[in-house]
């Protein structure tokens, strides 16, 4: 706690971060009861997803770019008041194009963790960053976990309390930050202009697979993070029909689900990374995660879906980590800065693709379909895992003829 009281802007981003996936998760496992008031299905859930990821996408380079020319303390407000606003749009939403609205508008501003990032940076030293860093991941954690179990509990009061619940928490950050959060930078490190691509970070991808050493192993995370990207918004339809889960119960269900992934990607990779290596937990974690999804594609016991999802996040949580360090390694390091862009750009168009294809799937299907699916990806990343790893890696990559 010193570290907050000695910087408190650190606080306030600290606290900015925990609402916005508080938030987050007080919505996501509720997004389909919202969409089943207006009479929409799977589908309509799926393209609700798709297109949060798509505004993110396309507005987390412009947020950054916006800071970069006017500073980081007017945009983080200004995405704070955009997501008090959508949470209040869906909490009074009274139709479908009211869900959509409320959607693409908080997609829009929450992509505004870049700014935060950036903001850390400029206020923390050297040494002091990646302390800053973590503080950041810990809020991301802590909202994930916290957010799933108070929208579920609320929901008892109607489906507009987690909502408007939401809203308010949003707009009192917005009041406390107006209040107390000091501009991070200084007018003469500031851009003169705004000029950016929002598809900058996509058009990198292109690049990064002629590299053929790499391309094998990019081609496998896009296919292991396709595998499971569309489940979040399709889990609450798949428990209710198959078990008759509520809101409440989907709730606490999610926030196991985060507890699983901090537990698993604070501590538990890394204990097991210096005793079997990245190329063993990769192909590890894949099989797993596809022994996992089949599970919950099979299970008829609502108790069976904790241990498995419990495997899925073992596995996700050893395997993802694992091959991004191997892509990074056998990348030359003169491209790292745009391997780590275009990786990001990759995961962004599988959480763009999979929550649509999830819910098409769901609905035309079967409800088990998008499980199935999903172990079948799972297993054709560990054939494309297993064909790239099996050669030796080398120091210097050369571009693909």
């Amino acid at each position: 706690m010193k570290f907050f009281f000695r910087k408190p802007s650190l606080l306030f981003i600290f606290i900015t971060v925990f609402v916005d996936l508080l938030g987050y998760g007080m919505m996501v496992p509720l997004l389909p009861f919202y969409v089943q008031k207006q009479q929409g299905g799977a589908a309509i859930v799926g393209s609700l997803g798709s297109l949060y990821a798509l505004m993110q996408l396309l507005s987390g380079p412009i947020l950054g770019g916006l800071s970069d020319r006017y500073g980081r303390r007017p945009v983080l407000l200004t995405s704070l008041l955009g997501t008090s606003l959508a949470y209040l749009l869906l909490g009074a939403a009274d139709s479908l194009s009211g869900i959509y609205l409320a959607i693409m508008l908080d997609g829009i501003t929450g992509g505004n963790l870049t700014t935060a990032y950036a903001y850390i940076a400029d206020v923390t030293s050297r040494e002091e960053r990646s302390r800053g860093m973590g503080l950041v991941g810990a809020a991301f954690g802590l909202g994930l976990m916290a957010g799933p179990v108070l929208g579920g509990l609320l929901s008892a009061y109607g489906l507009g309390a987690p909502a408007f619940t939401a809203s308010a928490i949003a707009l009192a950050n917005v009041i406390f930050g107006y209040s107390v959060l000091p501009e991070s930078l200084p007018p003469e490190r500031r851009t003169s202009g705004v000029s950016v691509n929002p598809l900058s970070s996509v058009m990198q991808l292109g690049g990064l697979f002629r590299l053929a050493s790499i391309r094998m192993l990019l081609l496998t995370i896009f296919t292991l993070n396709l595998a499971f990207s569309g489940l979040q918004t399709n889990f609450p339809l798949y428990s209710q029909r198959r078990f008759g889960w509520d809101a409440t119960l989907n709730g606490i269900f999610f926030a196991y689900v985060g507890a699983c992934a901090v537990l698993v990607q604070g501590v538990v990779f890394r204990e097991l990374q210096p005793r079997f290596g990245e190329k063993r937990l990769s192909t590890l974690g894949l099989a797993l995660m596809a022994a996992g999804l089949a599970g919950m594609a099979a299970a008829h016991q609502a108790w069976l879906l904790y241990p498995l999802v419990g495997l899925i996040a073992l596995g996700s949580g050893i395997s993802i980590p694992a091959l991004t360090g191997l892509v990074s390694t056998r990348a030359p390091a003169g491209m790292q800065g745009r391997l780590m862009g275009g990786t990001q750009a990759l995961l962004s168009l599988t959480t763009i693709i999979g929550p649509s294809l999830a819910g098409l799937t769901f609905e035309y299907i079967a409800i088990a379909a998008p499980y199935w699916l999903g172990s079948l990806l799972s297993a054709l990343a560990l054939l494309l895992a297993y064909l790239s790893l099996r050669r030796i890696p080398r120091a210097a990559t050369q571009p693909a003829e």
